[in-house]
């Protein structure tokens, strides 16, 4: 039986500083600073279940790489201005586009579409900085290569939507910004998908940067939706076929006998 977390997010004005306060009926808290003004948010998705899946340092390398590459896009950068950047041949397959902004028009405006993503007005960060890079991942036939998920089969790639800040676009290895949605969910449309396995669920899957693997329910059509960065899928739970058991032979009488 799944346990199911409800997620508050709390933003409490002390002198300049804000705590961001995410709780869960379990009783865990997890704090947070920001610069922000007194905010209660629901998020529109709540979480199903969540699954300890500590990411391999693969996955967060290849993050650093992409950022590399994503940013070598901007060879004449404009705001507001999608860039698709050129992975190195031993990633052929994965797609990465970049999209610099600054911060108070994307909190004010959002960004109605970004590849699969909407992003909604309301979008906080953590430093604040004063230009942002939002860096968009398809990682395509390398979704189960850097997230492995047992049990579960992918039905749509892994799609990734990270922050960076934007001072300095010849920057690589850049930490990520924490940045999430304040007042509606971002959502993601990921269109056409592999057919659900029969008798079984299709789910959204989130992969936070923190090791964890949270599951929602789909929106309407194939869409999924979150409050916060990290990588996206649809997916469902593996069918194992039953194993057929061959009849019995029929009963041996030896050669003789009576009955």
């Amino acid at each position: 039986m799944h346990i199911i977390y409800w997620q508050y997010f709390i933003h409490f004005r002390l002198s300049e500083l804000h705590l961001r306060v995410h709780t869960t009926v379990t009783g865990i808290l997890l704090f947070r600073w920001d610069l922000y003004s007194y905010k209660l948010t629901l998020p529109e998705s709540i979480v199903e279940s969540q699954v300890s899946n500590h990411l391999p340092k693969p996955a967060r390398a290849l993050d650093a790489t992409l950022q590399d590459y994503a940013y070598h896009a901007f060879v004449y950068p404009r705001t507001c201005i999608p860039f698709n950047g050129v992975v190195p041949s031993y990633l052929t397959g994965i797609e990465i586009s970049a999209m610099r902004l600054r911060s108070g028009s994307l909190y004010r405006r959002g960004i109605e579409s970004f590849k699969e993503f909407v992003i909604p007005v309301g979008l906080r960060e953590q430093p604040y900085v004063e230009r942002l890079v939002l860096a968009y991942q398809n990682l395509g036939n390398w979704s189960t290569t850097y997230y492995s998920l047992p049990g579960y089969i992918y039905l749509a790639p892994i799609l990734g939507l990270l922050a960076y800040n934007g001072s300095d676009l010849s920057a690589s290895n850049l930490p990520e910004l924490d940045f999430w949605a304040s007042e509606e969910a971002i959502t993601i449309d990921f269109g056409r998908v592999s057919p659900i396995p029969v008798g079984t669920v299709a789910k959204c899957a989130w992969f936070d940067l923190h090791g964890q693997v949270n599951f929602t329910s789909l929106l309407t059509g194939n869409v999924c939706s979150t409050t916060e960065q990290g990588h996206f899928s649809i997916v469902a739970e593996s069918v194992v076929p039953p194993v057929s058991v061959p009849p019995a032979p029929p009963e041996h009488t030896p050669r003789g006998s009576t009955g």
